[in-house]
């Protein structure tokens, strides 16, 4: 019976990260403004967030502290997404997702700052070789720099968040911290579109189309999504999970090809690029899952 919830849990996961990959061709679909997406993407979300934790009386209230806490990170999933969004727009699918894979590199530079332990030297070592692929690609996909630019600012907005909800989560439920931080990000969407005079009638024009992919968005990709990766999370080991996870660029780009076509075509060396630093990140996994399993023999 274990063996059988943790096959439903490994295919459940897989389904999740393959839904992640889904998420930036719905934004290349998406014919508003990046900013607006994430205005639609974080309300709508943050709306079904919210039947879920009253539905399930989930404990909501919070501390005034970590309130203010919770919507710092607002602001930054905000500015993560809104950059995830203009890096598609400006370049493609293929390019977002590949830059997407330099957030391990990012991690072993900010985790052990952030929570305050030793760097590991092989993570350093492995992020510059995931450098080495990005250099690779950005010297034969020139006309695509901007968009690779777009996308490491989100990537480092992206680490940035989820270090501090890593804090955030030893003290509150998953679902409750997303639902502040979902509607803090409305807000802030909503004073810039306010000071830029953007909360026009074009705005809340939006097309069937638009309509029927934002709500895919913000329903499945979103709520859905994060709330049944904290569930896989309690069944499966933290190193199946990240291997995992690793393969959201790989589906994304598989994806990108097929439904978008030529548009995604890109040229022998993007893909070479793209191969080691997905490769890298894998055998960084592997690396650590390696260390963590000596250690606990060491310990025993």
């Amino acid at each position: 019976m274990q063996k059988s919830n943790n096959l439903k849990s490994y295919l459940n996961l897989h389904l999740i990260v393959f839904i992640w990959g889904f998420t930036a061709i719905l934004g290349e679909l998406i014919t508003i403004k990046e900013e607006n997406v994430v205005w639609y993407r974080m309300l709508m979300a943050g709306v079904f967030m919210l039947v879920y934790v009253l539905v399930t009386k989930k404990p909501w209230r919070i501390p005034r502290k970590s309130f203010f806490h919770l919507i710092g990170v607002g602001l930054i999933i905000a500015l993560h997404w809104i950059f995830f969004f203009k890096a598609i727009n400006v370049s493609n699918v293929s390019i977002t997702l590949a830059v997407f894979s330099t957030g391990a590199f990012f991690a072993s530079i900010m985790e052990p700052i952030f929570f305050n332990r030793k760097m590991l030297w092989y993570e350093v070592f492995f992020g510059l070789i995931i450098i080495g692929g990005l250099l690779m690609i950005m010297q034969v996909e020139t006309h695509y720099v901007l968009g690779m630019i777009y996308s490491l600012i989100s990537v480092f907005l992206g680490v940035t968040f989820t270090l501090f909800n890593g804090k955030l989560i030893q003290k509150y439920d998953p679902s409750v911290i997303t639902l502040y931080e979902f509607f803090a990000g409305v807000f802030f969407v909503s004073l810039y579109l306010l000071y830029g005079g953007k909360f026009t009638a074009e705005f809340f024009t939006v097309s069937q189309h638009d309509w029927i992919l934002l709500l895919i968005l913000s329903s499945v990709c979103t709520a859905y999504a994060f709330t049944a990766s904290v569930n896989v999370m309690k069944k499966l080991t933290p190193y199946t999970v990240m291997l995992t996870t690793n393969m959201e660029p790989v589906y994304g780009i598989m994806l990108a090809y097929i439904i978008l076509g030529d548009k995604e075509k890109m040229s022998p060396a993007f893909y070479v690029g793209a191969v080691i630093i997905l490769a890298t990140v894998i055998l960084n996994g592997i690396l650590k899952n390696y260390k963590a399993k000596k250690t606990l023999l060491a310990d025993k």
